[in-house]
């Protein structure tokens, strides 16, 4: 592989996939040769011993590897590999079951599904990679939110624990981190100052004083997540945006 990759250094896998989809015929054969030790040790994987060029499951995984490229959405701008890993899996999967080999194997499928059916397996291992994909992404964007939330001296807990018990509250609360991101003298004030603008908020808003005290810390991260782009957690709170 080191040689390929010195000869294409400047592009990263998901890129030569992009070449690949469009005509480089050159690429995919090169790829397929580098890449047969991530397909036999993703095949070892399931079939719990060693693999060799010769072994059918090496032949199952190497195919599934080269419909994996062609099928990879490039426009997501994740990973390939772990894409792959996922259609070598299902395909070997399929094959031992078809074939009845290593009855003792447990596999992680249900033996009533229709394994000759690639096109809708393949339907799942996309659905099972972007699912797994958003779920990396959640993980990301919240510890970003956490890193933000110490620079005004909030963590996740404070989040929690000063969150409004009642729906009515959290609403009105939210409707209040809305007015001051769309307030820019009020936005200015809590990014410099690194709290929220009471006296300020009492002339926009129809709640007291007393409760935006209460529910101060629970604001800021709402302003915080709106303000920025947490793709992931406005998706959370868009029901009650609008």
């Amino acid at each position: 592989m080191r040689g390929f990759l010195v000869k294409d250094k400047k592009k990263t896998l998901e890129e030569m996939a992009f070449s690949i989809q469009n005509g480089d015929e050159e690429l995919l054969n090169q790829l397929l040769q580098d890449y047969q030790p991530f397909i036999k040790k993703t095949v070892s994987s399931v079939c719990k011993h060693y693999i060799s060029n010769s072994d059918d499951e090496f032949s199952i995984g190497l195919i599934a590897f080269h419909d994996a490229i062609l099928k990879f959405d490039t426009s997501k701008g994740s990973s390939l590999l772990a894409f792959a890993e996922v259609i070598i899996k299902r395909r070997v999967i399929d094959y031992l079951r078809s074939t009845n080999k290593y009855k003792d194997l447990r596999l992680d499928r249900n033996p009533d599904e229709d394994s000759s059916s690639s096109a809708y397996e393949d339907t799942l291992s996309i659905e099972e990679y972007n699912r797994s994909l958003d779920n990396e992404k959640r993980k990301e964007e919240i510890l970003r939110l956490e890193i933000v939330l110490q620079s005004y001296g909030l963590n996740f807990h404070d989040l929690v624990t000063h969150s409004p018990k009642h729906e009515d509250a959290r609403e009105s609360a939210i409707s209040v981190a809305k007015t001051l991101v769309e307030d820019e003298k009020l936005f200015a004030y809590l990014k410099e100052k690194k709290r929220l603008p009471i006296k300020l908020l009492e002339k926009k808003v129809k709640v007291s004083r007393k409760t935006l005290e209460r529910n101060r810390k629970y604001i800021i991260a709402i302003v915080l997540i709106m303000s920025s782009d947490f793709v992931y957690l406005k998706e959370y709170l868009k029901g009650r945006l609008t």
